[in-house]
């Protein structure tokens, strides 16, 4: 058989009516099985039931693929870091605590699309729709940062948001890598991958000056107040009361 026909019987039998889309799933598909680095791009055409030519109607190469799975996935990502945050919404620690929770959502539910974004080793910067993509969802934290740098208590130097969101970017991401992943690259953890990021940035907040403590005030006062106990016994000896 011929390479044309070939080509001709796969067309046929292909069903999608989108070959752009058919091609992205498949892709998907072969990095929550195999990873960002684990497949070809005759592999997701194969996959996708396609000519190993028919991908490049759509896609440059393979890392093109990527790159705009890796799109989708913050453009999706960003779109639940929003909702989340939801604009400070009742309060700004509150709010920052959904996106953190979001964040881990999102690497648990979607980890193909994760691994896309962050483990493929892609040229961000060279792919001008991706790099927007990542920085709109980027910009989500550093909204978030933004705000908190403003509860900086009086008389402490006001740290830089930037700085802030970095830090606090950098745990989500080595939190969701590690203890939150759907994958087989997921750690065992006795505690929740949520409850995790919020001790590591309550720490952080702390280190800065922030209060983190946000029992109220008639808990606290509770919580300070050692229960009435026993007189306390004098040494005996002499150094103990003077006789």
């Amino acid at each position: 058989m011929s390479w044309r026909k070939e080509q001709r019987r796969a067309e046929r039998g292909y069903h999608h009516g989108n070959l752009k889309e058919a091609l992205l799933q498949a892709a998907l598909g072969l990095i929550a099985e195999k990873g960002p680095a684990g497949f070809t791009f005759a592999d997701a055409a194969r996959s996708a039931g396609v000519s190993p030519a028919a991908p490049y109607r759509h896609f440059r190469d393979r890392d093109e693929l990527l790159s705009s799975i890796a799109q989708r996935g913050f453009e999706q990502f960003e779109e639940a870091l929003t909702q989340a945050w939801d604009d400070g919404r009742p309060d700004t620690v509150t709010a920052f605590e959904r996106v953190g929770k979001a964040y881990l959502a999102f690497a648990r539910a979607e980890p193909a699309f994760y691994s896309a974004m962050f483990e493929s080793g892609l040229p961000v910067d060279l792919n001008p729709a991706l790099l927007a993509a990542s920085e709109r969802a980027f910009g989500i934290i550093r909204a978030a940062a933004e705000r908190l740098a403003a509860l900086a208590p009086p008389g402490m130097p006001r740290p830089p948001a930037l700085m802030m969101a970095l830090h606090i970017w950098s745990m989500s991401h080595g939190v969701a890598s590690l203890f939150a992943r759907g994958d087989a690259a997921r750690r065992k953890l006795p505690m929740s991958a949520e409850d995790l990021l919020e001790a590591e940035v309550l720490i952080y907040l702390r280190g800065l000056g922030f209060p983190t403590d946000r029992r109220p005030p008639a808990q606290k006062d509770q919580a300070d107040q050692k229960p009435p106990g026993p007189p306390p016994v004098p040494p005996s000896g002499p150094w103990g009361t003077p006789k």
